[in-house]
């Protein structure tokens, strides 16, 4: 599915690490061009036409990005540098000054690092507490085991949309109205969520939305944190500087910005924000539900000639999104990596960012194929007679 639009293809390259970060259609360079070779001002500082022009681009992206995840207002879309960022942005500029010792903060085990990590320092500088929903044996997040550990203390639910590793999908609506009904706020990863499918944060009733765009087939160095808007009135910037104030003064009095420009110190990323609107137009005009249908016709595809092959272990067979985990019984997953690599198929190899999901597999390393809507049936089929053969063993020693 218009493969054509991605230059990479050139190169004759199988690539199974859309998880990592995607390819990016040639619209983007193009967009960032045009911005460097004819219009190349500030964001929100100039009384000039070029810089106007800037402006004009810059929020457009905004209102694209507000239309895309369905959120109420422009003013709910914060750009950052990633998702990592924005968590970061969410956990230290809000949840530091709205929780206190002794409150519980419930994650998962398959939690990536940026979801986690923050919390440990947050744990660390105010003494919060953090809970951990079971997973079942598949992996997954469940409304009963949400319900098992949720008491009076429990204030934030922080979960991944998708995992990036197990892959599962969380019945994120079921999660967040349960979580809703004993007061607790909720913080979404969407960096394996908001490129794969249809994302309504109404709908869900999402308190904070995390995601980045080289995830989704755009530049990387951008991120969007979304907030319920009267949740972003009450953050506080952990950067300060030029852009985010209205005034100050000598002995200190100083007046910031309103949202979402008091979160945005500093010269913004203008060029990739421009260029990750041209990329939502083009996910636009393929259409998110039409993505998410391909790549899961594509995942059962892969997991059905997967299974076929005797010494493969695959760790998230029953989970629905395009994320396949997976080892070959007695080669170590970097070996194995390395030795698809000479065949031009990429794929991740290790603990993905999510070391603590180890607990839960009973294993720290493992390969993963993460799909795009630019795969295909016949890259799977190439990857399954690679893995099929009968002497990897011995080629790989």
């Amino acid at each position: 599915m218009n493969r054509n639009d991605f230059p990479m293809f050139m190169q004759n390259i199988i690539y199974f690490d859309n998880g990592a970060t995607t390819f990016k259609p040639k619209i983007l360079s193009e967009k960032i061009s045009e911005y460097y070779n004819t219009y190349s001002a500030n964001a929100h500082r100039g009384d000039y036409d070029i810089s106007l022009k800037v402006d004009q681009a810059y929020e457009h992206t905004r209102e694209l990005v507000k239309e895309f995840i369905h959120a109420k207002k422009t003013n709910e879309i914060v750009f950052t540098s990633g998702a990592t960022d924005s968590l970061n942005k969410i956990i230290f500029g809000y949840f530091k000054n709205n929780l206190q010792e002794g409150d519980e903060v419930i994650l998962t085990k398959s939690e990536h690092a940026s979801n986690v990590l923050p919390w440990f320092e947050l744990a660390d500088m105010i003494g919060i507490q953090i809970k951990y929903i079971d997973l079942d044996d598949n992996l997954k997040v469940n409304v009963s085991n949400l319900k098992k550990i949720i008491s009076p203390k429990t204030k934030v639910m922080s979960i991944a949309h998708i995992t990036n590793v197990a892959g599962d999908i969380r019945p994120l609506k079921e999660l967040i109205q349960v979580a809703h009904q004993n007061h607790i706020l909720v913080l979404v990863d969407g960096a394996q969520s908001v490129a794969h499918m249809p994302v309504d944060v109404q709908d869900l009733d999402i308190d904070f939305l995390a995601f980045s765009a080289h995830k989704m087939y755009g530049p990387t160095g951008v991120g969007v944190l979304y907030g319920k808007e009267e949740l972003l009135k009450n953050i506080q910037p952990i950067i300060y500087g030029g852009g985010m104030n209205v005034t100050f003064n000598s002995d200190g009095i100083r007046i910031y910005n309103e949202i979402p420009h008091m979160l945005e110190a500093g010269t913004p990323n203008i060029a990739d924000v421009i260029g990750f609107g041209s990329v939502l137009e083009y996910l636009n005009q393929i259409g998110m539900k039409k993505i998410h249908e391909y790549e899961t016709e594509l995942r059962k595809y892969a997991i059905s000639k997967l299974k076929q092959i005797p010494s493969l272990i695959i760790y998230n067979e029953y989970s629905e999104s395009s994320i396949i985990a997976f080892n070959y019984q007695d080669i170590f997953a970097q070996d194995l990596a390395i030795y698809l690599n000479k065949y031009n198929i990429c794929v991740r190899a290790g603990n993905h960012c999510a070391k603590i999901l180890k607990d839960e597999l009973g294993i720290k390393n493992t390969c993963r194929i993460s799909f795009a809507f630019y795969n295909t049936k016949e890259e799977i089929d190439y990857l399954v007679k690679i893995l099929s053969n009968p002497n990897i063993k011995n080629e790989i020693i």
